[in-house]
């Protein structure tokens, strides 16, 4: 692709677009399409690759061994996933975001060779970690630099492209690592990886073309450490709390102090520091402090409900785990088509506070729905609530990371996106670990009522039985399993919808600001003070 490339961005003023020019991807569309090809394929990099290992993970602890590890393979990949988000975000915005997501690209795709190559436990751990690492910069890099080319009045049109990645990745994943385990071996499952990362490396390579950014700044060592700190602190303690170890247990109490204490250490630095990680003056303006709380309610919901709703129908309805991720269409499906008609209404209105309100209404009555599921429940029945809490993501999942990405500057872009992308991750962390705390908690409190001692042994160390062993349980006691399960979903569920409740409280005090390229203001409206100067043209 030639160099002179353009995308024109609006100039900067209130909110309007530069005159005379076209809004972004009508001036050059092919070459914005390559683009966003190349970035979709590295956002479906980042999302595919745990849905994919984790259908392997039984192929890989045969050969490998180590089965009392096995559970660091998926946290050591979150815990770097996780820690380096900001950090990628923040390089971004100082050195210039084409290197930086370049970068990690290929932090990934070494990561993903070296994972495949592993020959024992502990180097598989080692080399997931390595893989996180990059795969930290995936989603922040992806975000950020749609948010550099197009203004979020035409970022709509491409909603529906980052949820159908995402509803693909959910989908497929289990198919896809089911199917390459079979037929080619698990290490595959890690070398699908250098094809796609590849494609997507030499296009953007080609095609993008971004100013490059040097600032006097130092990189904020400290801030980096100490955020990470309290980072990893936080996942660990929401991943081994109540499985590893009692919530009450020394070490778990160890980790939230030293958690705690890290991210204290991390505010007050911000406040000192030349080049803060994540500069706090970020969070002055309103919508995106209220954006990343609804990020964290979305993330908390959204992964909670990916968990329970297969083992609901595997375990009550009886429904295959092969195709477990064919179960989440409903869910999925409404996600991606509301989030493309909310996408093409902001595009064309300019105006979406409409959104996260709906969503909000909708996430705690889908959520509500769901909790009253149980053993009696069809298939159609479900795959309804499901549809509405669908609808409900479909309204949040995209206009969160829009609605923050319109309330800062453009020099803050990158930590604006690291920033959501990082509430939404720890949502959907604590997500996991507090609904399925409820869940396991009232799937031993009804398997001991209703089976006895038999009960409570089957669930002593998982209150997840594999359509095997649910196989193999007497009738009574698959019986009891089942209501057992319909009573922890229904806990679940019920916390959810409690907790989707904030979304919607936030969601009210989100003001209507003009998204930039949307226009000027009419007369006698006054520019709100929590719109952000409108980015100028970049090369692209």
């Amino acid at each position: 692709m030639a160099d002179n490339t353009q995308v024109a961005e609006p100039a900067a003023g209130a909110g309007g677009q530069a005159e005379g020019q076209p809004a972004a991807g009508d001036k050059k569309p092919r070459s914005v399409r390559v683009v966003l090809l190349a970035l979709m394929i590295a956002m479906l990099l980042a999302m595919l690759d745990n849905m994919i290992v984790g259908t392997a993970m039984p192929t890989i602890v045969g050969e490998l061994g180590g089965l009392e590890h096995l559970s660091w393979v998926v946290t050591a990949y979150t815990l770097a996933t996780a820690a380096s988000t900001p950090i990628w975000g923040k390089l971004g915005d100082m050195y210039g975001r084409k290197g930086a997501f370049m970068t990690s690209i290929v932090i990934f795709l070494i990561g993903s060779a070296l994972s495949g190559m592993a020959q024992d436990m502990g180097q598989l751990i080692g080399f997931r970690a390595i893989q996180g690492l990059g795969a930290g910069g995936l989603m922040v890099g992806v975000m950020a630099i749609i948010g550099d080319l197009i203004p979020p009045r035409e970022r709509g049109k491409y909603q529906g492209m980052m949820a159908g990645v995402m509803a693909f990745a959910m989908i497929l994943g289990p198919l896809v690592g089911g199917t390459i385990t079979d037929h080619w071996g698990w290490r595959w499952s890690f070398y699908i990886n250098l094809p796609l990362g590849i494609v997507a490396l030499l296009a953007v390579s080609a095609v993008l073309h971004l100013p490059k950014k040097r600032v006097q700044a130092k990189i904020d060592y400290l801030g980096a450490g100490l955020l990470a700190l309290g980072i990893c602190s936080i996942v660990l303690v929401t991943t081994w709390g109540g499985t590893e170890y009692a919530w009450g247990s020394a070490r778990i109490m160890e980790l939230i102090g030293i958690g705690v204490a890290a991210l204290v250490g991390f505010v007050y630095w911000q406040t000192k520091a030349a080049a803060p990680v994540i500069p706090l003056h970020i969070f002055r303006s309103n919508n995106f402090t209220l954006m990343s709380i609804i990020g964290f309610i979305t993330g908390f919901v959204m992964f909670g409900a990916v968990l329970f709703l297969p083992l609901y129908q595997q375990s009550v309805q009886g429904a295959s785990a092969t195709n477990s991720g064919l179960l989440l269409l409903p869910l999925l499906g409404a996600m991606l088509a509301v989030s493309m008609v909310a996408g093409r209404v902001t595009t064309n209105s300019g105006r979406y506070k409409i959104f996260p309100l709906v969503g909000s209404v909708l996430m705690i009555i889908g959520l509500f729905l769901l909790s009253q599921m149980d053993t009696e429940t069809t298939r159609l029945t479900s795959g309804l609530y499901m549809a509405v809490l669908g609808a409900g993501m479909g309204c949040l999942m995209q206009i969160t990371m829009l609605v923050a990405q319109n309330s800062v500057e453009m020099k803050d872009m990158g930590v604006a996106s690291s920033s959501t992308t990082l509430f939404r991750t720890l949502g959907s962390s604590f997500g996991v670990a507090i609904m399925g705390a409820l869940f396991n908690h009232r799937v031993q409190d009804v398997m001991t009522e209703k089976a006895g001692a038999l009960g409570s042994k089957l669930t002593e160390k998982s209150a997840q039985l594999d359509a095997a062993s649910l196989a193999k349980l007497p009738a009574p006691a698959r019986e009891a399993y089942q209501h057992a399960v319909s009573s922890g979903t229904h806990s679940a569920f019920l916390l959810g919808s409690v907790i989707a409740v904030v979304a919607l409280i936030a969601a009210v005090f989100v003001k209507e600001v003009p998204l930039k390229g949307a226009g000027a203001p009419k007369p006698g409206e006054d520019e709100p003070r929590d719109a952000a100067p409108a980015p100028l043209a970049e090369p692209v």
